[in-house]
């Protein structure tokens, strides 16, 4: 179907209306970009992008990822004119107001056909590099009768300048995602004006250097941006449409200006783009014939919809494919039998290694997971199972080796888990999360299931030295709300949140993982999946109980030898192994009170121990606890010198302790 220029000037006039309309009535918001987009989004759907508003969670629809986020009223003029249940013109009325689904940067919780959370610049084209990776490699599980459509991009200067565009465009070229398509908004305006103020690069020489196809058109002439998408669908190589726009496009005297960016444009400069565009309608009106014709364009892909459900219906994977998509685990799948064998021959590995072991059982038995590593595979233990390489040449690989790219890493991981059928983890140091962080917060903010294996959590690192040691790291993520930060004592427990942070249908993990090797702890099989109640009782006291041993990870074995020697001195010490607070704090007030009893101060003495920052353990140890941590940067030195050094040893603690309750 396509329409001819009669038509398509008040389609898209309609969204340069609608756009600012909106941010008028917010008195906040975007215009800019919407109105010098309008074109060009026009083009792309109402006769490029494959889709069904009758459907929007159809799995094989192309997705449409608007990474410069700031435009929102682009995709939610869109998604209203095509004739998707949501947003509602009352909606759009409501534009960044409390209750609306139109926020002032897409949700992709709050509408279908909102691919995924932007505004974050480069991250929307980041995570469109991971959906294009799922989608190549579903093809090459289930077929094309399955799976096989686009994804398509609009991005603004801002998305190109960011760094994690390097790593994304690189990765992209490199897999050669010849389905993976990007409208180039290049308008030359940021916000502080001129985008010479800032930048000179030939940002299409950059991405022809990476194995991009590189195509331009005109933004505002139908039949060039025709012959551009045209150019770019017929390409194997990923596609940069360099769509030449002008910001603000109809608004007469500041189109072209950075006043279009991100501020509304008033009711004086709205009339006159009412006068200059024709546009007779009053706001939040849309003529019916156009209405009628952004509807039709809207059905086209029903047909195509259709027929793939017919495929589907005749298949004998569709329940397989319906599981995947879904994001359900096969109902047979548990680690319980291979946690049992760990009991019954205890194993004395770091929890990296404890990890790679858990991989090996998971993803022999997993189709759903794809791995990969930021070039720390040997170091994060991550291949295993038997699974191969995805490349360019078989994306029916498992495993990514994504190179010196963690935060690109990170976003094509959220990109993945959005696109449905896929489980993706990736591993890097645990210090890294730094280059990692605007990725993993967005993963909690959209609800991913990702898993971050993150090796190399303390000290205990070692001779890297403080560079690589990380301190406040732990605490810091566990601040990020919705994500799940779980530190493992042992190989036992190191299984047990590996099935937790798959059983995470909403949220992500980071699993925090020694380099150094830990004695097996958990020796019992009378009660397995402690770790899903975040903390329990690892050891009871003995003599009448006094203190309550607080510990995670590395330090859990530290925290049982210091209560062996409390217990000689008949003192009663519990010992709790903090798995996760994030799980312990949404336990029933009875659990929590019995591992950790609300008494008057001075009657049980709570201690933390964990090798990183004590900031925010007073949470647990009350005010008048003890909290053992370390509260400056670490050293260069063997682990157990370091551990030494900073005072995680049976005799530095227990005299704190003795002394703490002699006091």
């Amino acid at each position: 179907m396509t329409f001819d220029t009669a038509d398509l000037v008040p389609m898209a006039d309609a969204i340069r209306a609608l756009s600012m309309d909106a941010v008028q009535a917010a008195n906040s918001g975007h215009p800019g970009m919407p109105m010098g987009m309008a074109d060009a989004a026009t083009v792309l759907w109402s006769e490029y992008l494959r889709h069904d508003p009758a459907a929007p969670g159809w799995a094989d629809r192309d997705r449409f990822v608007l990474s410069a986020g700031h435009g929102s009223m682009l995709i939610y003029s869109l998604l209203h004119l095509s004739g998707y249940e949501r947003p509602t013109m009352e909606d759009i009325r409501k534009f960044r107001q409390l209750g609306s689904p139109c926020a002032g940067h897409p949700e992709n919780f709050l509408l279908d056909g909102v691919e995924c959370t932007t505004g974050p610049l480069g991250q929307g084209l980041a995570m469109a590099v991971g959906m294009a990776i799922a989608e190549r490699h579903l093809n090459a599980e289930f077929g094309d009768a399955f799976v096989d459509h686009r994804t398509w991009v609009v991005a603004g200067d801002g998305c190109l300048m960011e760094g994690i565009n390097h790593e994304a465009i690189g990765l992209a070229g490199h897999l050669k995602l010849g389905r993976l398509n990007v409208l180039w908004d290049d308008n030359a305006i940021t916000i502080d004006g001129p985008t010479a103020l800032s930048t000179s690069e030939d940002i299409k020489a950059r991405y022809a250097a990476t194995g991009w196809h590189v195509v331009e058109c005109d933004g505002h002439d139908f039949a060039s941006i025709r012959a551009a998408l045209d150019e770019a669908v017929a390409d194997e190589r990923p596609s940069l449409i360099d769509c030449r726009t002008v910001i603000g496009k109809g608004a007469p005297n500041k189109q072209g200006t950075a006043a279009t960016h991100g501020a509304p444009l008033g009711d004086d400069e709205i009339a006159a783009a009412r006068d200059q565009l024709g546009w007779e309608a009053q706001p939040f009106e849309i003529p019916q014939a156009t209405l009628d014709n952004w509807r039709k364009a809207g059905a086209r892909g029903r047909k195509a919809h259709d027929e793939w459900h017919g495929r589907l219906t005749g298949s004998d994977r569709r329940a397989e494919f319906e599981r995947r998509m879904a994001g359900d685990l096969p109902a047979e799948f548990g680690l319980e039998s291979y946690i049992r064998s760990l009991i019954d021959e205890p194993q004395k590995v770091a929890t990296r290694k404890a990890s790679e072991m858990a991989l090996g059982e998971i993803n022999a038995v997993l189709p759903d997971t794809i791995g990969g590593s930021a070039d720390l595979t040997g170091s994060n233990n991550t291949k295993a199972g038997g699974i191969g390489a995805l490349t360019a040449d078989d994306y029916s690989g498992r495993y990514i080796y994504y190179g010196i790219r963690e935060f690109g890493m990170a976003a094509a991981m959220n990109g993945m888990a959005l696109h449905g059928g896929v489980i993706p983890y990736g591993g890097t140091f645990l210090v890294f999360t730094d280059y990692c962080r605007p990725a993993i917060r967005l993963s909690a903010l959209q609800q991913t299931r990702v898993v971050y294996v993150m090796t190399h959590d303390s000290i205990g690192l070692g001779e890297d030295g403080p560079t690589h040691q990380p301190i406040e790291h732990v605490q810091s993520l566990r601040m990020i709300p919705n994500l799940l930060v779980m530190r493992p004592a042992d190989a036992v427990e190191t299984a047990e949140c590996w099935e937790i942070a798959l059983r995470q249908k909403d949220r992500p993990s980071v699993l925090a993982l020694t380099r150094q090797n830990l004695p097996q702890v958990r020796t019992s099989s009378e009660e397995l999946g402690l770790s899903a109640r975040g903390a329990y009782r690892l050891k009871s006291a003995d003599a009448e109980r006094r203190v309550i041993l607080i510990a995670t990870g590395s330090e859990v074995h530290l925290a049982l030898e210091c209560a062996a020697r409390l217990e000689q001195q008949g003192i009663g010490a519990d010992v709790v192994s903090m798995v996760c607070t994030q799980l312990f704090d949404e336990q029933d007030d009875a659990y929590r009170a019995d591992i950790l009893p609300d008494v008057p101060p001075g009657e049980i003495l709570r201690v933390s121990i964990e090798a990183g920052t004590t900031f925010g353990w007073d949470r647990y140890t009350m005010t008048n606890g003890l909290r053992i941590g370390i509260d400056r940067f670490g050293a260069s030195a063997p682990a157990e010198d370091l551990f030494a050094k900073f005072g995680f040893t049976a005799d530095a603690i227990v005299p704190q302790i003795t002394d703490k309750l002699n006091g």
